[in-house]
This record gives structure tokens, sequence and C-alpha cells, in this order.
């Protein structure tokens, strides 16, 4: 019972800590990108967390974790509406439920990595989505294809019977969020004065103070993020864990730069910035199961990956303001086939792993297309270009992030 309790407290530690990261994408989200589209990049954000609490707790809990039967296929399970509590002989809960957690703090904590997925999606849209759709869009997404696909691996389900491992979401949570962003800038178009001549032009965000802060924030919760997913307070796995996250994102973020110096020649924050994030997103697949010095070479690969991703973006004439596409499509997809390349578990191979990632592929780009192309050609998913020009606050919320008060001053 001591243990249970101690596993327990950690991990509602962790739950949150994993909660916190919101605040971090809140920051960084509305850093990266102009004044005029803070309270809708909030808006979001607030929406996407405390809707997905809501639709996990109705369908995605039980979605995600349906206990397949056996004989199962292992690619979709329902376990019924709301919670499915399990009780003892006395009619209480059952504290044998796992030696880890309580069933009410494992639901809490995969509750927060639902929300996740979305809110990847919501720094790439930024700036010239409408509202509306979004909301909808978010509903599915997080109620629906998340939990699904979450549960091929987390559940049970047949990549999991196949060997594949993410033992925190490289794929199951940023990439799953990374090919809907991907789909959600093919169809929405770039951001009026992004592209002149068929060339790039520099949007600046209107706080890089803020972005930063959200980034350190984001550290921090991956903590929980990595640290939770152990599932237990183990004192020598928890540990290493949080080693190899924090030596990957220390490498992502130094070489991020140092690459970036020199194809730029300057030394330019936002890289730095998503260096760090990218080397967190690297190492989540197989935080548990990496030595330090391969931490560091995964973070210090997804930092050179930032650099030319973030190019490469821009030079296919995709518009991605925060960079999610380069961080959480193309680093989550390296860290989950490094777990076949550097885990220490001689059981992992890279063959299991790169079917995952292709299966993965496969759900979300068919999914998050089906949704935003029939929201596309029905209410439509791009505001008009006054909007835009002025703002999604003023027209799509009728509040400024910053109002000047002078302005009302007699």
């Amino acid at each position: 019972m001591e243990l249970l309790t101690i596993n327990n407290v950690w991990m509602m530690i962790c739950t949150a800590l994993v909660f916190f990261m919101h605040t971090g994408f809140a920051f960084l989200e509305i850093g990266l990108t102009r004044q005029k589209n803070t309270i809708n990049i909030l808006f979001k954000n607030i929406f996407i967390i405390t809707v997905g609490l809501l639709l996990y707790y109705i369908v995605g809990f039980n979605l995600m974790y349906p206990g397949f039967a056996d004989d199962s296929a292992g690619i979709f399970g329902f376990a019924g509406f709301g919670f499915d509590i399990p009780l003892n002989a006395e009619g209480t809960l059952d504290l044998a439920y796992n030696e880890g957690y309580t069933y009410w703090t494992d639901f809490l904590f995969q509750g927060m990595f639902a929300a996740t997925a979305a809110t990847i999606v919501s720094g790439a849209v930024a700036e010239r989505m409408k509202i509306g759709p979004f909301m909808i869009f978010t509903v599915i997404y997080v109620g629906l294809v998340y939990p699904i696909a979450g549960s091929w691996k987390w559940g049970g389900g047949f990549l999991d019977q196949l060997g594949f491992y993410d033992f925190a979401g490289s794929t199951l949570v940023h990439s799953v969020g990374g090919w809907a962003a991907l789909v959600a800038v093919y169809l929405l178009g770039s951001r009026i004065g992004k592209f002149k001549n068929g060339k790039p032009q520099a949007i600046p965000g209107h706080s890089i103070p803020l972005a930063t802060a959200g980034v350190l924030i984001l550290w921090l919760g991956w903590f929980g993020f990595n640290g939770g997913s152990v599932l237990s307070a183990d004192p020598e796995l928890t540990s290493i864990t949080l080693v190899t996250t924090c030596l990957a994102a220390a490498a992502g973020g130094v070489v991020a730069a140092t690459v970036s110096f020199f194809k730029y020649k300057n030394l330019d924050l936002t890289m730095f910035l998503n260096g760090i994030l990218g080397g967190l997103v690297g190492i989540t697949a197989g935080a548990d199961v990496m030595t330090p010095e391969s931490a560091i070479i995964i973070g210090a690969i997804a930092g050179v990956l930032i650099v030319f991703a973030v190019s490469f973006v821009d030079a296919i004439k995709l518009d991605d303001p925060v960079g999610a596409i380069a961080v959480h499509l193309i680093c989550g997809i390296w860290g989950t086939l490094a777990v076949g390349i550097f885990s220490t578990n001689g059981e992992h191979t890279f063959m299991a792993q790169l079917i995952g990632v292709l299966c993965y592929a496969g759900f979300c780009l068919v999914t998050s297309f089906l949704i935003i192309f029939t929201l596309k050609k029905t209410v439509g998913i791009r505001v008009s270009e006054r909007e835009e020009l002025e703002g999604l606050d003023a027209h799509e919320h009728g509040m400024d992030a910053y109002p000047d008060f002078r302005l009302n001053e007699h």
C-alpha cells in the first residue's frame, strides 16, 4: 500500500507537469506569431485542454484502452462510454488495478496527453484559420482519431503485438499531431505576405521573450511527460529517463544553433529554441532504453534536422509559423526510428519501428485530410483577407490582448 501511494503521488505530480505544458505551448505560439492574433491562439489552447478532457472521459479513454480480446485484430475496440471503473468484491475502487497508480490517476495522466496532439496543429495553422472549423476538427481528432491510434500501441493493439515501441509518444502524440498539421497547412495555404516572388519572407513573432519562456516551461513539463511514462516512481528508471531527456534537449538546442549559425551567419534564438524542442521530441520514443551517449546523439541529429526541415518546409511553400512540422513530425519520426538503432533492449527492431511510423502516417494523413477537406468544402476553413490583415482577435473575438488604455483616458 505504501509503495502504491508513493508511485501514485509521483504520477500525479507528473500529471500536473504535463498539464503545465499547455502554458508552454500557449506562450510559444503567441510569442512566435503577431500580436493581433494572440487572443485567437489562447482561445484555441484553452478550448483544446477543456474539451479534450471531457471528450477523453466520454469516449477517448475507453477507445484507447478497450481491452482487446486475445483473438482480436487489435485495430479497433471500445469499452463503453464514460468510466469503466474496476471494482473489488466490496464494490469499492480496486486498488490492485495497477501497482503504479490508481484508475483515476491513469485516466487523468493519459487525458493530458490526448489534448497535446491538437495543440500541435493549433500552432501550425495560426493566424489564418477560422476558429469554428478548428474547434470541429479538435473534437473529432482528439475525441476519435487520437485514441484509436493510441490503442494500437498503448492499448495493446496490433502494433504493440508486432513489437513497435514508443515509450512516451514521439509518434503516438507528436507525429499524430504533426501529420495533421502538415495536412492542415497544405489545405489552408500560406499567410498573406509569407511568400513574395516564390521566396519565403520572415514574419517576426511579437514576443520572443514569451516564446523563450514557453520552451523552458515545455522542457520542465517534459519531466512529467517522459518521467511519468515510467508509470511508477521506480528510482533508477525515472532517473535515467530524465537524464536522457535533458541531454537530448541540450544537444538538440546547441547543435541547431550551431548549424543555423554556419548556414545563415547569425545566432538565431528561435532556431535554438526549436532545436531544444526537437531534441525533446526525438528522445521521447525511447528515453527509458537509451544510454546518455545515445541520447546526446539522438538530440544532436534532431538539432540538425530542425534547421534543414524548417528551410525545406519553406522551400515547398508551406507556411508553418511556429515550426510545428519540423519539431513534432520530422523529429517525431526520427526519434521513433532511433529506438530501432540505439535501444539497449535487443527486442526493439528498426523494421518494427518503421512499420509503426508508416501505419500512423497513413492513418493520420487520411483521417485529417478527410476532416479538414470536408470542412473546407462546406463551411470554409480560412478567414477573409480583411480579417487576416486586421487580425483574428478583433474579428473573431472582439478583443485585444494588449489594449491601449491611453485611448480611453479623458
